[in-house]
């Protein structure tokens, strides 16, 4: 047995776990920092999907351990098999027992393996973990298999749908919902989306189950719930993901029924100097303060900074005031963005809403260098003008102009607010400021509160 101490522990090497110890690090520059990870190299979440096409390889959607190493953090990779929380101590499976003050568990989350469809067992039926060793072997199998069913279209279903179709395979994008990325965008931004993948060579199957993965030992068919039989080599289960608490369980950390670890603002957990950040911790919605299941890199690491900071000395302004949803997505030469409420989910919620869309140029004039439309979609509270969402399609720029729209909402803007905010634009890189569409959409949005 190896007794070793530290002063600060991180469970985790992903997002979250590399920007809490380098946080904690940063604010606590004494304090001995130790990030636990079970893998030797870690994945870039979101670069996943593109080792199977545009980067060709796991090698090149590593997350580099510099930062870590700069700032003398020690990492250590090993499998945490146990917190004690009375005794202040972690146990690894290589036998060393390591004691800390403070604790900080970003374990992530997993791939949802569906009980409902039947061979999910089989050969050649794969899912889509931050593991590089099995996207390694996932990728090398994948080679030889021509037809590739793709199970699920959220943001990992598409991207490594169309990223599979870069590399000639013949793929089958299938669906519940009648749109894909229907959970993240209204539904004419997702026909933009469909209409883009569709013309790239994806086929898709929506509004479409899947009972049954058929095979002898490996996958031959699908069964669909229409009783459709098609002939596939491979299944990607891209159906969603689950918390990865089973640590934080069994060593008797709060969890809530949804399946996360229970945190505050601070992200500190029920048990005395334990934090939780990332895919495993608990999320609340930042409009209505409901629970969500929203997991994302970006906000893993916003809450993984708010831990960092917290961890010896409070801050009432250090704090996670819940989840928004930024997301965003390329098809080709067309990006997607969206922020906050999506007009079928406020009305869920009971709003009373307004929306505004505008589409333009994201240069001026819009020939000039490599010029792609832009339209942007507001969402807005018919009572107060309080701006609760947007979407965005367009060029590359759409990426930050979505994150705009991310401050804004988190800032609690109005439609008045945003019309008297002032921007730069110039020809080359930004659309015209007589026509900027975030602002347009602005104020045709204000047309309609004025009309009430």
């Amino acid at each position: 047995m190896k007794k070793d101490s530290m002063d600060v522990i991180v469970i985790g090497g992903s997002a979250a776990g590399v920007v809490a110890a380098m946080t904690a690090k940063s604010h606590y520059p004494k304090k001995n920092v130790m990030v636990i990870r079970k893998e030797d190299k870690v994945m870039i979440p979101c670069g996943i999907p593109y080792i199977f096409g545009t980067l060709g390889s796991s090698d090149s959607n590593v997350m580099p351990d510099g930062g870590l190493i700069n700032l003398g953090i020690n990492i250590k990779v090993d499998t945490v098999l146990k917190i004690d929380v009375e005794g202040h101590t972690v146990e690894t499976e290589d036998g060393s027992i390591i004691s800390y003050e403070k604790l900080i568990v970003a374990t992530g989350s997993k791939p949802f393996v569906p009980s409902f469809i039947k061979g999910t067992e089989l050969d050649n039926v794969f899912i889509v973990p931050k593991n590089q060793n099995y996207l390694d072997a996932f990728q090398s199998k994948i080679k030889d298999l021509n037809k590739v069913a793709v199970i699920g279209a959220g943001f990992i279903g598409v991207e490594l749908s169309d990223e599979l179709n870069k590399n000639d395979k013949e793929v089958l994008l299938i669906e519940a919902q009648k749109n894909i990325l229907c959970a993240s965008f209204d539904q004419e931004t997702s026909l933009i989306a469909e209409d883009l993948l569709a013309k790239r060579g994806v086929e898709m199957l929506l509004n479409t189950k899947v009972k049954e993965i058929q095979g002898n030992g490996k996958v031959e068919s699908l069964l669909l719930d229409s009783g459709e039989v098609i002939k596939v080599d491979a299944v990607v289960l891209s159906i969603g993901y689950v918390p990865n608490v089973k640590l934080a369980k069994e060593s008797g950390i709060s969890v809530n029924k949804q399946g996360s670890i229970k945190v505050d603002s601070f992200m500190r957990t029920h048990q005395q100097d334990i934090f939780a950040a990332g895919d495993c911790a608990q999320k609340r919605d930042f409009v209505t303060g409901k629970i969500t299941s929203i997991m994302l890199a970006s906000t893993a690491c916003a809450e993984a900074r708010v831990a960092g900071m917290n961890l010896y000395n409070l801050s009432t302004i250090k704090t996670f005031n819940g989840t928004i949803g930024i997301y965003s997505t390329n098809i080709g030469d067309t990006s997607f963005g969206v922020a906050g409420m999506t007009v079928k989910r406020a009305e869920s919620e009971g709003f009373q809403i307004i929306s505004a869309t505008f589409k333009g140029m994201d240069r001026h004039p819009g020939k000039l260098n490599n010029g792609h439309y832009q339209i942007c979609k507001l969402v807005v509270n018919k009572n107060s003008g309080l701006i609760l969402g947007g979407e965005v399609v367009g060029g590359t720029s759409i990426g930050e102009l979505t994150n705009v729209l991310g401050f804004i909402i988190q800032n609690k803007m109005t439609i008045s607010d945003l019309l008297c905010s002032q921007i730069g634009t110039q020809p080359m890189l930004t659309a015209s400021p007589a026509g900027y569409p975030l602002i347009k959409a602005a104020e045709i949005a204000g047309r309609k509160l004025v009309k009430g």
